[in-house]
């Protein structure tokens, strides 16, 4: 092909964002009153936490893990090893960058991409995790948020987890451990 005919190189970077063919995703019933039940029972048991004990249970990214861990139990990143190492993580480096440099744009910015790069390299990889960075630094809050929600609440959406989806018999979970 002539130099003049081929596409450049904008062309073709941009050509890959098309996209080719329709979404795998299939739709079971089972699977969807699955999610609501286990999203509904998971995120009731923390607010009901939160209010019974006055300390914070509840945090935004836990309904993200919600989403996984029972709409997609059987993913990588929905196991237990990503939730509770995912959100443990990320919940330390955003703590750790807080208390060192405060609430900085660049601070916070910078807590993503270490939460990110931490999870990926500890294969503790749980997307929901990477906003535990943000929500500690613009929340404020001291060490013992590490405990209560993050670690804590990761450990009740693993074990409503357990509970819940394995009641079906057509699931497993988690696929593994380690």
């Amino acid at each position: 092909m002539p130099l003049e005919e081929q596409p450049s190189a904008l062309i073709r970077y941009l050509s890959k964002m098309k996209g080719s063919g329709r979404s795998p995703l299939k739709v079971n019933g089972k699977d969807a009153l699955t999610g609501l039940i286990g999203g509904f029972l998971t995120i009731l048991s923390l607010v009901w936490l939160t209010d019974v004990t006055n300390a914070t249970w509840l945090m935004a990214p836990f309904g993200a893990s919600c989403v996984l861990v029972f709409g997609v139990w059987n993913a990588p990143l929905s196991q237990p090893r990503n939730v509770i190492g995912g959100h443990f993580l990320s919940g330390l480096i955003g703590l750790t960058m807080y208390h060192l440099f405060g609430n900085q744009p660049w601070s916070i910015a910078l807590a993503v991409g270490l939460a990110i790069m931490v999870m990926l390299v500890t294969k503790t990889t749980h997307p929901p995790a990477g906003a535990d960075p943000i929500v500690v630094m613009l929340g404020g809050y001291g060490w013992s948020y590490l405990v209560a929600p993050v670690l804590i609440g990761a450990v009740l959406i693993v074990a409503l987890g357990l509970i819940i989806n394995n009641l079906r018999s057509a699931r497993q979970y988690p696929t593994f451990w380690f």
